[in-house]
């Protein structure tokens, strides 16, 4: 079924759940490493290149993740769950979203401050709109950095209450994703 259900998420939304986890992780390790690359090292254009391009795909892939939550039924959170939790996972969830999303705004204020164009893999471009404030590249490298730092940790707390569930719990929250 690729719709979600009352009671059950559908195809499309467990795959894009999936897909964003890994390319946020993917991101994560390929920022991580590349910032550390010396000025005649191979990777040193081609890394930022390839981070920037996942991360243009990335916004269109959230863009249509939001337009699909919500044109498309919510399942009911799981009667296991307490009120806290309950509430607890709806506030991860929009946060997570949140983080998501500045990432990639600070990613493109980055990238464009000095007025060129986001070439996504040679496909197309995405049009510089220029630096707004002075220093924009550094000011949002420190956003984009401390950002990349708290989601990768909201996302570590997000799998480790899964496993809990799953694990502990034994409640099933963990195989409503599969």
């Amino acid at each position: 079924m690729l719709l979600n259900t009352q009671n059950s998420y559908g195809v499309v939304t467990k795959l894009l759940h999936w897909l964003v986890a890994i390319v946020v992780f993917g991101l994560f390790g390929v920022g991580f490493w590349m910032v550390d690359l010396g000025y005649y090292d191979y990777w040193n254009k081609l890394a930022p290149h390839y981070h920037k391009s996942v991360g243009i795909l990335l916004l269109t892939v959230m863009v249509f993740r939001v337009a699909w939550r919500f044109f498309n039924v919510t399942p009911e959170p799981s009667q296991v769950l307490s009120p806290k939790e309950k509430k607890a996972s709806h506030y991860v969830h929009m946060v997570l979203y949140v983080a998501i999303f500045g990432m990639c705004v600070t990613g493109y204020l980055i990238s464009t401050a000095d007025g060129r164009s986001i070439q996504v893999f040679n496909w197309f471009s995405v049009p510089a709109l220029g630096a707004f404030i002075e220093n924009q590249e550094d000011i949002a490298g420190n956003v984009h950095e401390w950002l990349s730092y708290g989601l990768i940790g909201l996302v570590i707390m997000h799998l480790l209450a899964a496993l809990k569930h799953h694990f502990i719990d034994r409640d099933g929250i963990l195989k409503r994703m599969f």
